[in-house]
């Protein structure tokens, strides 16, 4: 029984050695590193579009707006966030006039008329391949018309007023080079002197809003 015992564990103990040496042959194989996921679509390059829209003023007037666009966006390889600077201007037609009877049978109308406007803004979005969500702010300039009528007279001025705009949009590549977009942005503007027929009025801040949509040429 011993020398069974003994023969045994021999056996054993070649089967577990044959085992291990087995198990330090074995090769190991490393896994496939993981892929790195690159947007279908990348958005940098220069740009240039059409633009146009309706735009209204905080307290009254309204009107429509046609223009063009200018840009550059960044995107950098393998990323989904894009930065760019965005220049726009538009001819416009954002009016109001109100016509009041002083009494007498005088009767006073005034007016003011955004003639154009536009803005140089920075741009900041994030990609979904082909569409891009992207908010923008700053510099924004108008001319703005101010006229009043009376008696067969009519005095008139126009100022430039400067300010700040914010607002955001969404635009999706339809083609490699072509673009479209829906965007809507706030405009604060200060106020200028305006001179009526030598009286000099302070037109104070003013505000508008803007809904556009438009279509961008990509350089590639």
């Amino acid at each position: 029984m011993k020398r069974l015992l003994l023969a045994g564990a021999a056996i054993l103990s070649a089967a577990t050695a044959a085992s291990a040496a087995d198990l330090r042959a074995r090769p190991y194989t490393k896994g496939p590193a993981p892929a790195v996921v690159s947007p279908a679509y990348n958005w940098s390059g220069f740009y240039i579009g059409a633009m146009g829209g309706y735009g209204w003023e905080t307290d009254a007037g309204s009107g429509g707006f046609g223009g063009g666009t200018i840009g550059y966006n960044w995107q950098f390889p393998g990323s989904q966030f894009v930065f760019g600077i965005e220049v726009d201007a538009a001819g416009a037609s954002i009016k109001d006039s109100v016509t009041e009877d002083l009494g007498g049978g005088l009767l006073v109308t005034s007016e003011t008329k955004i003639n154009s406007f536009g803005s140089v803004t920075g741009r900041a979005g994030f990609a979904l391949d082909a569409a891009l969500l992207y908010a923008k702010g700053g510099y924004a300039w108008a001319n703005n018309k101010a006229s009043i009528s009376a008696i067969g007279q009519t005095f008139s001025d126009n100022q430039t007023h400067t300010g700040f705009t914010i607002g955001g949009g969404l635009e999706y590549m339809f083609t490699p080079n072509w673009s479209a977009k829906g965007e809507y942005m706030y405009t604060s503007l200060g106020g200028e002197t305006y001179n009526l027929g030598g009286i000099p009025l302070d037109s104070g801040n003013f505000d508008f809003h803007t809904i556009k949509v438009g279509v961008n040429y990509h350089f590639r």
